[in-house]
C-alpha cells in the first residue's frame, strides 16, 4: 500500500481544486442494476449496491491528481441495516401494544442512537482512503453520547441551538483524522449564530411579505396571478433549506485545516438553488429515472466547490503518514466492522 501513495506526480504548493469525473450515463448503468438486484433480493443486495456506488463515486473524486478509495465491507453494511430494520420495526410496533411499550421504545431509541452514529462514523471514515492512507475517527462513545444526545436535548432549540450545532460540527471535524493527523476546526460560534439568525429573519420577512401580497392580490389581481403567488410562497419556503445548507457548508469548510494545509469552499447559492429545483423537476418528470443523473450533478457541484490550499510539500506530509501507518499496521480493522448505514 505504501507504493500507491507515490504513483502520481509531485504535488505543488498552491490551490488544488477537488474534481469529480463521474457521469450520469455511467452511474445510470450502476444504479439500474443495483435497483433491480435490490428488488429481486428483497433488499439484501442494497448493501452491495452501496459499496458499488461508493466505490464509483470515491474513485471519481480526485484531489491533487489522486483519487479517493472506498473499502467498505458489504456484509458489515448488511448487518447494520438488519439491526436498523429490527429497531425501526420495534419502534413502530411498540406504541400499538401500549403507551408503556411506546415510551420504552422511545427511550431505547435515544439510548442506542448515539452508539449507532458513533459506529457509523468510525466505519465510514476508516473505510475511506487517499493516496494509500486511511482516514479515521477518534471520538469516544462517551463523547458521542454527549454530542448526539445531551447537546440536542439541552441546546436543540431556542437561543442555544446555534451553540449546540457548533459543538457537534466541531466534534465531528476535530475527532476525524487522516492517518495520524487530526483535522482542526476554528469556526467561531458567532458565525453560526449569524447564519441561524439571518436565515430565520429572511424566512420570517419573506413569508410575511409574500403572504400579505397573496391576500392583498386576492381582490386586486387576476386569477392567474393569485394562483401563482401561493406557488411562489411555497418555493420560497423550500429555498430556505438550501440557503442554510450553502451558508453552513461554506462556513465549516473554510475553517477546516490539517497540518499546514487548509480548505476553502466557495459554493454559490444561486447555482445551488438552480441545481436543487431543476434536479427535483427532472426526477418528477421522468418518474425517478433521472435520479442517477441528478445525483451525479449534485455531487459534482458540491465537491468541485472545494479547494485545498497546499502550504509546503504535500508529498512529504503523505510520506510521513505512510510511514506512521506502516508502523501502526492494520490490526484495528475489525473494530470498525459495522455500519448502521444512516
Amino acid at each position: 500500500m505504501q507504493n500507491l501513495a507515490f504513483q502520481d506526480q509531485p504535488i505543488a504548493d498552491g490551490e488544488q481544486q477537488v474534481t469529480f469525473s463521474a457521469t450520469g450515463g455511467e452511474y445510470f448503468r450502476i444504479w439500474i442494476v443495483n435497483l433491480l438486484l435490490t428488488i429481486v433480493t428483497l433488499g439484501i443486495y442494497s448493501a452491495w449496491a452501496k459499496v458499488r456506488r461508493n466505490q464509483y463515486f470515491y474513485s471519481s473524486t480526485r484531489l491533487a491528481g489522486s483519487s479517493f478509495e472506498y473499502h467498505g465491507n458489504p456484509v458489515a453494511i448488511l448487518k447494520g441495516r438488519i439491526i436498523a430494520v429490527i429497531l425501526f420495526a420495534a419502534y413502530s410496533y411498540a406504541p400499538q401494544v401500549s403507551l408503556g411499550w411506546g415510551a420504552v421504545a422511545v427511550l431505547a431509541a435515544l439510548a442506542i442512537g448515539p452508539l449507532m452514529m458513533w459506529k457509523s462514523l468510525q466505519f465510514r471514515m476508516y473505510n475511506t482512503s487517499y493516496r494509500g492512507i486511511r482516514f479515521g475517527f477518534n471520538g469516544s462513545v462517551g463523547e458521542a453520547y454527549a454530542h448526539f444526545l445531551l447537546l440536542p436535548m439541552l441546546f436543540g432549540t431556542g437561543i442555544l441551538a446555534p451553540l449546540g450545532h457548533h459543538r457537534i460540527k466541531r466534534f465531528q471535524v476535530t475527532e476525524s483524522r487522516y492517518g495520524s493527523r487530526q483535522f482542526r476546526f476554528d469556526a467561531p460560534v458567532s458565525r453560526f449564530y449569524a447564519i441561524w439568525i439571518g436565515v430565520a429573519v429572511v424566512g420570517v420577512l419573506g413569508f410575511a411579505g409574500l403572504s400579505a401580497l397573496t391576500f392583498a392580490g386576492a381582490t386586486a389581481m387576476s386569477p392567474e396571478a393569485v394562483t401563482f403567488l401561493p406557488l411562489l410562497l411555497m418555493l420560497f419556503i423550500l429555498a430556505l433549506g438550501p440557503l442554510a445548507f450553502c451558508l453552513i457548508q461554506n462556513l465549516v469548510w473554510n475553517h477546516i485545516s490539517i497540518g499546514d494545509h487548509e480548505f476553502r469552499c466557495d459554493m454559490p447559492f444561486g447555482r445551488l438553488l438552480w441545481i436543487h429545483f431543476s434536479n427535483l423537476a427532472l426526477i418528477i418528470v421522468t418518474l425517478g429515472l433521472a435520479t442517477p443523473f441528478a445525483q451525479v450533478r449534485w455531487m459534482k457541484f458540491r465537491l468541485e466547490s472545494l479547494t485545498m490550499v497546499v502550504n509546503g510539500a504535500l508529498d512529504d506530509f503523505v510520506a510521513a503518514e505512510v510511514e506512521h501507518q506502516g508502523a501502526a499496521g492494520e490490526g484495528v480493522a475489525d473494530v470498525f466492522d459495522f455500519d448502521i448505514a444512516l
